[in-house]
Parts: C-alpha cells; sequence; structure tokens
C-alpha cells in the first residue's frame, strides 16, 4: 500500500513531493489481487465471532484472521524461495501425517498467522484490503471519487454498500466496456501531474504486484511527460517481500536516485 500511496502523492500533491519512489506497486489494483483479498476478507468475516464488526468487548475472530493472514502470506512470498528454505520436509517425518501443521511450510504459515493476530486488528485490515482493492490512479476514477467525497459532506444519500443476492450482476453485465487503449488514455492522464524524479521498482517473483504492473507505472509516467523515469527490476526470490528482505540492492537503487543529482532540472 506504501507504493499506492507514493504514487497518488506525486499525483495529487506534487508540489510536497520532490522525488517519487514506487516499489512493486501498482496504478491500478489487478484483478488477480483483488480476488486474493476478497478471499482473505471472506475468511476472517466467516468467524463467527466477528460479529460484523462488533467484537471488541467480546472474543476476538481469531479463526478468521489466523486463516486471512495464512492466504496473505502464500501472496507474499514466492516457490522457488519456499523451495530452497523448506522443500518437502516434515516437522516430524517419523510419525504419521496429520492435518494440523505437518510440513515445514505449514508450520510457518501456522507461526506467521499466529503472531499476526495478536498484532493487528480486524476490523482495519478488512478495510485497508479494501482500499487497496479501489486503488486507481486514472484521472476519471480520481474525479469520480472527489464527487462522492463532496457528496459525503453534503449530507447527500449514499447507495447500499453491498448488493443482495437478487441484485448481483452476472460475470457479463460486470464485465469492462473501456478498451485497452482508453484505459491507458486515463491512467496517462491520471499523472499528468507527475513530473518529478520517478524510480519504478520490479520483482520478478512478485505474483501479488507482477512485474507487468511496474512496466505500466514507468510507461504511463514517461508517456504523461516524465523525461526522468528509472526502472529496475530485480531476479530476487522473496517475492512481494523482496522490499524488506533485499535490502542491499534495493537499498542501493533508492540511494542512488536520492543522491543522483543530475536527475534535478
Amino acid at each position: 500500500m506504501g507504493g499506492m500511496q507514493s504514487l497518488c502523492a506525486a499525483a495529487l500533491h506534487p508540489e510536497r513531493v520532490g522525488r517519487l519512489v514506487s516499489i512493486s506497486a501498482c496504478a491500478r489494483s489487478h484483478p488477480y489481487s483483488i480476488a486474493l483479498r476478497f478471499a482473505q476478507r471472506q475468511a476472517l468475516m466467516s468467524d463467527p465471532n466477528f460479529n460484523r464488526g462488533f467484537y471488541y468487548d467480546s472474543v476476538q475472530p481469531h479463526v478468521g484472521m489466523k486463516l486471512a493472514r495464512a492466504i496473505a502470506t502464500v501472496t507474499y512470498r514466492s516457490g522457488p524461495e519456499w523451495e530452497l528454505r523448506f522443500g518437502r520436509r516434515r516437522r516430524a517425518p517419523e510419525l504419521p501425517p496429520a492435518l494440523c501443521p505437518d510440513f515445514l511450510i505449514e508450520t510457518y504459515l501456522d507461526h506467521q498467522s499466529e503472531r499476526f493476530c495478536l498484532q493487528y486488528d480486524a476490523n482495519s485490515l478488512l478495510y485497508v484490503s479494501k482500499a487497496m482493492d479501489m486503488f486507481d490512479v486514472s484521472r476519471s476514477v480520481t474525479e469520480r471519487l472527489a464527487r462522492q467525497r463532496e457528496s459525503v459532506v453534503l449530507n447527500e444519500p449514499v447507495a447500499p454498500v453491498c448488493l443482495n443476492e437478487h441484485e448481483q450482476m452476472d460475470a457479463g453485465e460486470a464485465s469492462s466496456v473501456e478498451t485497452d487503449e482508453e484505459i491507458l488514455e486515463d491512467l496517462v492522464s491520471g499523472v499528468r501531474n507527475v513530473l518529478q524524479p520517478a524510480l519504478v521498482l520490479g520483482v520478478q517473483s512478485d505474483i501479488l504486484f507482477p512485474v507487468k504492473q511496474q512496466r505500466e507505472i514507468a510507461d504511463i509516467l514517461r508517456k504523461a511527460g516524465n523525461e526522468r523515469v528509472t526502472y529496475y527490476e530485480l531476479d530476487a526470490m522473496y517475492g512481494h517481500d523482496t522490499f524488506l528482505i533485499d535490502v542491499v540492492n534495493v537499498g542501493a537503487a533508492i540511494k542512488g536516485h536520492l543522491e543522483n543529482e543530475h536527475l534535478i532540472k
């Protein structure tokens, strides 16, 4: 979400941003990422203790949170890393197979998700997750959000958040009517103000925010007139979490970007 915020800040408040760094982010959330986060939210909200979000004076939705975090953790790393790190090793190979955490990769997911449950609030997870789904730097979306915020300020009626089962659209009705060219043009219009030096980093093993989306960010910035865009693609095996783990390569790229005086006009 940090990469989304950096791009959004540069687009909406260019006078406050001297240089832009975008690491494993996107110009708009991809349907695959939205689907993964939807599965996480459904797992969380299916916990009876979630109680439609009113759980603060009762039992916390621990099981739902743990399942949601386990799903999320799978999207943050990569298969090659886990193959090297865990392989198919079991915690106790001399014992019969068990449905509880058995393989080392299962014990890792169990530990990570359990720890997360003790540190994060369930409602916060839902809203941050949904905010990431909604992210789209396109000009039309930015203008629509501005109108919606104005309506809220004016206390105008707001449409229901969820459709009931009789109102759900089928796949055909919900499909996009925009062409690829129109989508690209809308994105370019949304970043017209982003003319400051920009560094875009992508990771080849990232399945949550694939490198295709990083190339798209660099592409729309250049099409919008930014002549100071640098794009790097890392081949690290750590997936989306590369920005947290590969501090040598990521740090060197950011350090060079911040210290390069030739990027300043």
